[in-house]
């Protein structure tokens, strides 16, 4: 672990550097001098100058403003990441604050200081004074950014502020209301419930997973020891954050990571099994976005055909929304071609006694709903296709497990709800092995796989083979 948190941070630094060093060089060349080509030289005569001082070794060829102004940047990165406050975000502390204004200022301090500094010692002083101030405010923006991946991850569709959490047990004038991890987030429920009890807590977190999106767990244990082993289980196989008030130090039957502070005489014991969180995400939609733009711009000839095709054959709309759930049982409008009479979803409970699968998956051979041609779009999947909206939007992935109904969520049990912790997708591990499955059993399985052994590596795997399976397997969609 101790290795992956250096390559981590050492990834970090590197890109840190790399945006950092272009960004001040081209700010140097077009703002701090511009058409002052006079303030290059004598720049440039003040660094050979100090050469010739102070380390006559280095070679003219090395006397460049561009590779000072690098080896500054990289100087600059090993003060700030000698900091606890930057490479460390400890949401376990107090904060009344929502705004990041504080860590922004911070930030704005050790580069200004370091900017200022480096330009005095290297004689920098024919910039532009106007857009150097200017460069004290947007690169502390660049950093606050990087810092924990929180702006960035509000940036790409995931906010923290938009995050809701629940609480067990924890007093409405509880001094730990006032913790980050809370502030920051939405409260949607408080409720207590009996820890001697073991189905309890599970049965109220289970309730309010279905009917809401809900990202943190905080539960106060009082003065046990450690929780029933069922309870600690269940909460490290939610895949959500989670954290556990006590007054004494908690001792767990189970081997994972967590974190742990004493605060106010009292133990905060967090951990974060949210599998696609942080860096993790950031990665998995940047990806989703580049590919998604690709995808759009190859298929728009594709996605332009089946427009026309069904406002000949059924007229509009060419393109429904139905409300689907999405990670972490966040409701969402997912988009598809409609390959169906209008209103047929409304004939669902109707034709049930023509569903040959189990409760949970719906769908009926030879299906009376369908126009005629819609069944080719279903058999390749073509009516998904518009789903490519709902990636760019950030509520899918193009590889995922496939989103369900509101009423198909009803019927699952506290092991089914794991597949809604990860984000819905356009295929999936079931699309490339048996997308003609009608047990959702089956489904579940491949879902598990998926979320058990999640990776990039995994999502362009499935990906690759997507195409492949849309022509060994028919498939009759959702």
């Amino acid at each position: 672990m101790r290795f992956k948190s250096y390559f981590k941070y050492g990834l970090r630094f590197f890109i840190l550097q790399s945006i950092l060093t272009i960004f001040t060089i081209y700010y140097f060349d077009r703002f701090l001098i511009n058409e002052y080509k006079e303030g290059f030289l004598i720049i440039i005569n003040n660094l050979l100058e100090d050469r010739d001082r102070f380390y006559p070794f280095v070679e003219n060829d090395y006397i460049k403003i561009d590779f000072y102004i690098a080896f500054f940047i990289f100087v600059f990165l090993i003060i700030l990441y000698s900091t606890k406050f930057f490479t460390y975000v400890n949401e376990l502390t107090f904060s009344i604050d929502k705004k990041f204004f504080d860590e922004y200022f911070n930030l704005y301090l050790i580069w200004t200081s370091s900017l200022m500094t480096f330009l005095f010692i290297f004689r920098f002083s024919v910039v532009s004074r106007f857009y150097l101030f200017l460069l004290t405010f947007i690169v502390p923006l660049i950093l606050q950014t990087f810092r924990n991946t929180e702006l960035l991850s509000s940036i790409l569709g995931r906010s923290v502020t938009s995050e809701n959490y629940i609480t067990f047990n924890v007093a409405k004038d509880s001094v730990f209301r006032n913790l980050r991890i809370m502030t920051f987030r939405n409260k949607i429920k408080d409720l207590n419930v009996d820890l001697t009890s073991e189905t309890q807590l599970i049965e109220q977190i289970d309730k309010i997973n279905k009917e809401q999106e809900v990202n943190l767990i905080i539960l106060n244990a009082g003065n046990i020891t450690s929780i029933p082993k069922t309870i600690e289980e269940y909460l490290l196989n939610l895949n959500k954050k989670v954290l556990i008030i006590s007054e004494s130090k908690l001792i767990f039957s189970s081997a994972f990571i967590y974190s742990e502070e004493f605060l106010n005489n009292t133990f905060l014991t967090y951990f974060n099994n949210d599998i696609q969180y942080g860096s993790k995400f950031i990665l998995k939609r940047l990806s989703d976005i580049v590919l998604t733009v690709l995808l759009i711009t190859v298929l728009s000839p594709v996605l332009f055909f089946i427009l026309i095709f069904i406002l000949l054959k059924d007229g509009s709309p060419v393109i429904i929304k139905q409300d689907r759930v999405g990670l972490h049982g966040k409701i969402f409008k997912m988009y598809k071609f409609r390959t169906m009479y209008s209103n047929s979803h409304s004939e669902r409970v109707a034709l049930q006694d023509l569903n040959k699968n189990d409760e949970i998956i719906f769908k009926i051979e030879d299906d009376p709903r369908i126009f005629s041609g819609g069944q080719v779009l279903r058999k390749y999947s073509l009516d998904e296709l518009p789903q490519l909206i709902n990636v760019l939007k950030g509520e899918m992935s193009l590889v995922g497990p496939r989103p369900l109904f509101q009423e198909d969520t009803a019927y699952f049990n506290k092991q089914y709800m794991r597949r809604l912790n990860v984000l819905p997708g356009l295929t999936g591990l079931l699309q490339i092995n048996e997308r003609n499955t009608s047990e959702f059993e089956v489904w579940y399985q491949y879902d598990i796989e998926y979320i058990t052994n999640w990776s990039l590596y995994l999502d362009f795997k499935i990906l690759f083979k997507t195409p492949f399976s849309l022509f060994k397997n028919s498939s009759k969609g959702l």
